[in-house]
């Protein structure tokens, strides 16, 4: 092989590994957030006796997609209501952290009532989502919207919140 056809190739074998990096980076959460995804979410489960999730690249890469596409007006809109996807969203003021989305979302337990298997008082879906007993996969993002909040977003396979089953 010729010394020129050798340097193109080599060019654009590091050309694909910083592209494959990069892209990894923009896809996937720091450590920490990661981390404090799976901790949450897992403590939650763990309480009502129910298997950790697994984090999945492709979920994470989803939910990214999905935070980046709500910079413009952090609009607390499902990514797609009728996909095979189930999904928890979350926004706050400045720099609302993976640890803190989660708690919101875990905080609603109080008004999940197992016995009758309906929300009492409040909002449960959220939690509901999070324990799940199905659910084995998880992939999350967070983006900081232009009017300066944080969105977040957790994206769930298999979903959750089946009419008439119980999460646990």
């Amino acid at each position: 092989m010729g010394l020129i056809t050798k340097f193109t190739l080599a060019l654009c074998f590091i050309g694909l590994t910083l592209a494959h990096v990069s892209l990894a980076r923009v896809a996937q959460p720091g450590n920490n957030d990661l981390q404090a995804f799976l901790d949450g979410h897992n403590k939650a489960r763990a309480e009502v006796g129910v298997r950790p999730l697994i984090w999945n690249v492709s979920l994470a890469s989803y939910a990214q997609a999905y935070a980046n596409k709500r910079i413009p007006d952090c609009n607390m809109v499902e990514s797609d209501p009728n996909g095979p996807l189930g999904e928890c969203l979350a926004e706050g003021y400045d720099d609302l952290s993976a640890a803190d989305a989660v708690k919101a979302w875990v905080a609603a337990k109080p008004y999940y009532d197992h016995s009758s298997n309906k929300c009492v008082g409040g909002e449960c879906g959220h939690y509901t989502q999070v324990v799940w007993r199905d659910t084995k996969y998880l992939g999350c993002a967070r983006a900081k919207c232009k009017n300066g909040w944080m969105f977040v977003t957790c994206n769930y396979f298999p979903s959750g919140n089946y009419y008439g089953e119980r999460p646990y």
